[in-house]
């Protein structure tokens, strides 16, 4: 297969949320061109959907006025066909996007005279300090774009004309591990807002992102909504394979999503660093997969295969610890004591099953 025969196949599905995990050089940014194309194609030549990619971020530059000493530096912004819509955002709107990843600067909009040529560039500030301006870091300025691009999601009439679709690729690439969890909770609110009306294709060579969504499509507090009346799933889950320059879009053993010994090896090196709340989603998507390997219906009875006594208060924990409103709210360390319990049932896991997480 090839990129486009992928896209044709996506195109196809009628579920309306579709996950992809692919390694970094597998084309997911050529994947989301080609299904661009495709759906041309099926519309006489015209844009059907939205979409988040490389080409997206790319619209945003840094003008670092060097010769001025950086006085006044900004990101400047692209032309594209999307600036006749930049009348309707606000910098308070794309701020309230931002309030999650709790941003440590402020800016504004620098707008053109013509609105019909929207936004020419973004200042940012120290709140401190209105009067300098600074550079943001390239994990900030990832954020920012991303926030800028959910923000636009919600624009009457960009996202109206183009309404069949949302194509995201890879929004957590230069992310550290917490950004990148609130980033799959963004997503998830996107998903929930949006998938009953269009279709959701979401790209990513991260494991824990992906991971993280669809543990919460298929067994987070809202997971009924994304059944059918027969219990199938409203989503698709692939992994997109490159072998010897041949293409291939499978689907993951036996309903797994993902691979449970890389999953392992993240949760190892939590276990001897540092330990966050998304690591406990993690570790549940590990103890999930193997209770279903065992044909148990939930993760209690693999709790209690590995040792762990008090299997319901464990499994209450780790049910609250992997609530999408955590990495909102919570800050990202976890006390010692649900420290003790991730300790405790990951030891459990490599003592009874004998994983071997090595990755030399």
């Amino acid at each position: 297969m090839n990129h486009k025969e992928i896209a044709e196949e996506i195109y196809g599905l009628n579920e309306n949320i579709i996950l992809v995990y692919a390694f970094n050089g597998t084309g997911k940014t050529r994947l989301s061109v080609a299904y661009k194309d495709v759906s041309k194609e099926k519309n006489k030549g015209n844009h059907s959907g939205v979409y988040y990619n490389a080409f997206s971020e790319d619209l945003f530059v840094w003008d670092n006025d060097e010769v001025n000493d950086n006085d006044k530096i900004l990101l400047n912004v692209g032309d594209s066909s999307l600036n006749k819509f930049h009348g309707s955002l606000t910098e308070e709107l794309v701020y309230e996007k931002l309030v999650p990843y709790k941003p440590k600067y402020d800016f504004y909009f620098n707008t053109y005279k013509n609105p019909e040529k929207g936004i020419e560039s973004i200042s940012f500030y120290v709140k401190e300090d209105d009067q300098t301006r600074i550079k943001i870091s390239r994990g900030e300025e990832r954020i920012f774009v991303w926030c800028f691009f959910l923000t636009l999601f919600e624009v009457e009439g960009w996202a109206d004309e183009q309404n069949t679709h949302f194509f995201i690729d890879d929004p957590v690439s230069s992310l550290d591990d917490h950004n990148i969890f609130i980033t799959a909770a963004t997503v998830f609110d996107l998903i929930e807002q949006q998938f009953e009306e269009r279709k959701i294709i979401i790209t990513s060579h991260h494991f824990g992102f992906l991971t993280i969504l669809s543990n919460w499509l298929s067994k987070g507090e809202n997971a009924g909504k994304f059944r059918n009346r027969n219990n199938s799933k409203k989503f698709k889950e692939y992994i997109m394979k490159n072998d010897s320059e041949v293409l291939a879009l499978i689907k993951p053993n036996k309903g797994v999503f993902l691979y449970h010994l890389r999953l392992l090896q993240i949760l190892d090196e939590a276990y001897k660093s540092e330990i966050y709340a998304y690591h406990f989603a993690l570790l549940r998507q590990v103890v999930e997969n193997i209770g279903s390997f065992l044909g148990a219906g939930h993760f209690g009875y693999t709790l209690n295969r590995i040792g762990i006594t008090d299997g319901t208060r464990v499994a209450e924990i780790i049910n609250a610890l992997t609530h999408k409103n955590v990495y909102y709210y919570e800050s990202d360390l976890v006390v010692d004591d649900n420290k003790k319990i991730f300790n405790e049932v990951y030891e459990g896991l490599i003592k009874t099953y004998g994983f071997i997480t090595k990755t030399e």
